[in-house]
């Protein structure tokens, strides 16, 4: 089996790259011949370049999807799966879930007249509604409701397909092999909490609603460490610097290995605007690390009083009560956070899409 999986651009640092990066290995152990098609592309990946010039991210857009579109036609693939917005392909991974729904919830009524935003809206229209469209991989129950109600996609089409977590990383075993010996180096006792915040895209992800609950905890010892690379790290600095917290929340940028982190942190927090799924919440729970997070996140489908929290996006009250709680409770969750997402191991993921390509060929 030939199967192409398309993504823009390919950097390490990406839900939707990890995601493949998780997938390839086992798909390709199963024998199938997996491409990568991009514009660019970081590691040693087998791939076919699409690179047409262009001046602007909407026109970027375009004409990659352009050029794409014209591979298609030539039939090299068995299937096409595209992580783009790309009308025609075989499959759709709807990783980034709507984009008309996070221009809802983003309530900025402007961005719809933004040219980019203009683009984006009608390539996903049009792309849940062509007729060469076989199969949505959706990574939530939350994005395949969604995508049903606003494009009226059959349900024979939508696949709810969880990502898949390395278990064998990603452990509570990481407390023990990196986690002491990292809140030793930055200077964190064993009795202090430590809130851990994966992401980039500080906005979507809430790090400002984060920042501002953290102001608003009864635990004042309680540490904030944001992992990830923003163009608004410096805003986010000055915001906790308003606050008063900035001696509590450490910056450590993008990190190609955040199992340290896992393993040094109390809880996971990810209070998202909208975020359909992310991995960095899978990692997290593998860790044994309760979670709180939103309900317009997917990552809450997993989320019991077991092993978590959930709040409303924007509510920093809501936040900061349940960060106080899970500080509190964080060494009695973490068995619950580990069983939660026992299940969700990568033979399963590749299982799942080894059975979808099967019918579809």
């Amino acid at each position: 089996m030939k199967l192409a999986i398309v993504r823009q651009k390919y950097t390490p640092f990406g839900g939707a790259e990890r995601f493949i990066e998780r997938a390839l290995a086992a798909l390709r152990a199963k024998g199938v011949d997996v491409s990568i098609v991009a514009r660019e592309w970081q590691g040693d990946l087998q791939g076919v370049r699409v690179d047409p010039l262009y001046l602007g991210r909407t026109w970027r857009d375009a004409g990659f999807s352009r050029g794409v579109q014209r591979l298609m036609a030539q039939k090299q693939f068995d299937l096409v799966q595209s992580h783009e917005r790309i009308p025609g392909c075989d499959i759709y991974r709807a990783g980034d879930g709507v984009h008309a729904t996070w221009l809802e919830l983003r309530k900025k009524p402007l961005d719809r007249f933004a040219p980019w935003h203009r683009y984006t809206l009608a390539a996903e229209a049009e792309m849940f509604r062509h007729p060469k469209l076989r199969a949505v991989i959706c990574n939530s129950r939350m994005v395949r409701d969604d995508i049903a109600r606003r494009f009226g996609v059959a349900d024979d089409k939508l696949h709810v397909i969880y990502s898949g977590v390395d278990l064998d990383a990603f452990h509570p075993r990481l407390r023990d092999e990196q986690g002491w010996a990292l809140r030793e180096k930055t200077g964190v006792g064993a009795s202090t909490p430590v809130l851990l915040f994966v992401g980039s895209g500080y906005q979507r992800k809430g790090l400002p609603t984060l920042l501002r609950a953290l102001s608003q905890m009864s635990r004042s010892d309680a540490r904030l460490w944001v992992v990830g690379r923003d163009k608004d790290e410096m805003l986010m600095r000055k915001l906790a610097q308003t606050l008063g917290v900035d001696e509590r929340v450490l910056f450590l940028g993008a990190q190609t290995d955040v199992k340290p982190f896992y393993g040094a942190a109390d809880v996971f927090a990810l209070p998202t605007l909208y975020d359909p799924f992310p991995n960095a919440a899978l990692e997290a729970l593998a860790c044994g690390l309760p979670l709180v997070t939103t309900t317009t996140c997917g990552a809450a489908e997993l989320v019991t009083t077991d092993n978590g929290l959930v709040v409303s996006a924007g509510d920093e009250r809501a936040l900061a009560t349940s960060l106080d709680a899970l500080c509190g409770r964080a060494p009695s969750m973490r068995d619950a956070a580990r069983a939660s997402v026992a299940h969700l191991d990568l033979a399963q993921m590749a299982a799942q899409l080894m059975a979808l390509y099967s019918r579809l060929v």
